[in-house]
């Protein structure tokens, strides 16, 4: 008999928790249904009867129990646990999640590959993204990041098209090594990005062997109101580990949901995965200064001149009890901000404010944030917003117009107080950084100064291998940009794709 795990013996132990009579099949309405094997018909081998309540009851419901998959990350991971507060940052932000040392906030987390399927392998060369919704004091506050502290672009229009790159075409429903090299070579600001993701850790050994981060830049308000530019990270305690090409290529036929496994059954069997959660400060003269643009998502904020300052840890002790419900339902929004956490002037996260909250009202509809995983259950939902699908919590014979004189919810001074009013200003235009930016230092400094090695021998072998099968004039446009990152990193490049030129001369 093959090995058991508690991923496997899953509802074995389900069948062991319970102490009573399983009870009886009822229909939605409650209703108890008395043959559960047989559709209602006239006679024996008749027509069967449109009257068949529980047919109907039953159907009715197999027909809608899949919702659209998420257009980005689609495949993915989750668990509960909590995050804890083990060093004062208040001086930074007046956020109640950060208020005092020892305190804990309920967390839900959701990890998933980007560019996959519903059905596709976890252990696709691919980033991973790392999710985090925090049940706050003050309502939810969602942290939406990757297991990259960068991204590939620093503008939100050309979103949709990077990631129709990285899905099908369609016309031939297929990967296509021409549209995913093409839009990344004419983009030279994918550079950074694009050597993460064929570096070693593009293939993280399931999520809990990966680091976490918020990768946008945010804004944190202190008490005073005076504000901090700051990112986020959160550090694995299981320490980085990596697939080899090889083995993840096994994984993917003989395991494909080998992350989400080892999560369940890490949380099962009580080894608890847990983050040290930090962040990197900026002030505000400090941003005025940069040498570079503090908020553009493709860049990082060097260690030596930002430090690391530890907050608190991430601890995932509860698997979901179901998954549709808690997992796939469960919605993440940049733009779901508690006081003292505020967005920055970010591009991506600007565009972000707005597309993952529209896309939840379109995958699960108008009243999504009533769905208990998403819900900010520890305070109550209070304002005048009414009605539309699926308003459960619809607040009963409460006023539903602003300004009232029927003891209405009023406006909250402390949050007009974590909102201090700042300046803008600029002319108005479409201001397109590809080429204008820096693009290429930081990409530089992470393959002479992080790689070693043995593992640029090992990015370039993988670039080779995925860039040999995109057409000729993309691979010579491809040497040009990894040639401006490095010369040695072009030349290698170019070297191991020189056996594959003759085939591309002769189509």
């Amino acid at each position: 008999m093959a090995s058991r795990d508690p991923a496997t013996d899953q509802l074995i132990n389900y069948k062991k928790t319970l102490k009573d009579s399983p009870g009886f099949i009822t229909t939605k309405s409650g209703a108890p249904v008395g043959i559960k094997t047989a559709i209602q018909t006239v006679g024996k081998n008749g027509p069967a009867l449109l009257q068949d309540v529980n047919f109907l009851d039953e159907m009715s419901s197999f027909d809608r129990e899949r919702i659209p998959e998420r257009v980005v990350h689609a495949k993915g991971a989750g668990a509960f646990g909590y995050f804890e507060v083990t060093h004062d940052i208040t001086k930074y932000s007046a956020a109640k999640v950060f208020e005092s040392i020892g305190k804990r906030t309920p967390i839900a987390v959701r990890f998933s590959t980007v560019g996959g399927e519903s059905g596709s392998a976890d252990t696709v060369r691919d980033p991973r993204g790392f999710a985090v919704k925090f049940y706050t004091d003050d309502g939810v506050w969602d942290l939406v990041g990757n297991n990259t502290p960068i991204f590939f672009i620093r503008d939100p229009t050309l979103f949709p098209s990077f990631i129709h790159t990285q899905k099908r075409n369609p016309a031939t429903h297929l990967k296509d090594p021409d549209m995913f090299w093409d839009f990344l070579t004419l983009r030279p600001e994918t550079i950074h990005q694009l050597l993460y993701l064929f570096g070693d850790r593009g293939i993280p050994d399931g999520y809990r062997h990966m680091n976490g981060y918020g990768s946008h830049t945010f804004k944190l308000v202190n008490s005073q109101g005076v504000g901090y530019w700051v990112k986020f990270h959160y550090k694995t305690n299981q320490g980085i580990k990596n697939l080899s090409v090889d083995k993840a290529g096994e994984l993917a036929s003989t395991d494909p949901d080998y992350s989400i496994r080892d999560l369940y059954n890490s949380i099962a069997k009580g080894d608890y995965p847990s983050w040290t959660f930090y962040i990197q400060v900026m002030t505000m003269a400090q941003a005025e200064s940069c040498k570079f643009n503090p908020f553009d998502l493709t860049k990082i904020w060097p260690h030596a001149e930002y430090p690391l300052i530890p907050v608190g840890k991430l601890v995932l002790d509860r698997n979901p009890k179901n998954y549709f419900a808690e997992v796939e339902q469960i919605a993440f929004s940049p733009s779901n901000l508690v006081p003292g956490i505020e967005p920055s002037p970010d591009k991506m996260l600007q565009g972000r404010l707005f597309a993952y909250s529209d896309t939840h009202r379109h995958r699960l509809g108008a009243n999504y944030l009533q769905i208990p995983v998403n819900c900010p259950y520890k305070v109550a939902v209070s304002n005048y917003q009414r009605d539309g699908p699926q308003a459960i919590h619809n607040q009963d014979d409460c006023p539903n117009y602003f300004p009232n004189s029927f003891s209405g919810p009023q406006e909250c001074p402390r949050a007009q107080r974590l909102q201090p009013r700042y300046n803008v200003g600029g002319d108005v235009d479409r201001y397109d950084s590809g080429q204008t930016e820096d693009n290429f230092s930081q990409a530089t400094a992470l393959y002479k100064q992080v790689f070693d090695d043995a593992a640029k021998q090992r990015a370039i072998a993988n670039i080779v291998d995925h860039l040999k099968d995109a057409a000729a004039f993309i691979q010579e446009r491809a040497i040009k940009i990894f040639s401006q990152v490095h010369p040695e990193l072009g030349n290698k490049v170019a070297a191991g794709l020189a056996p594959y030129k003759k085939y591309h001369a002769n189509l």
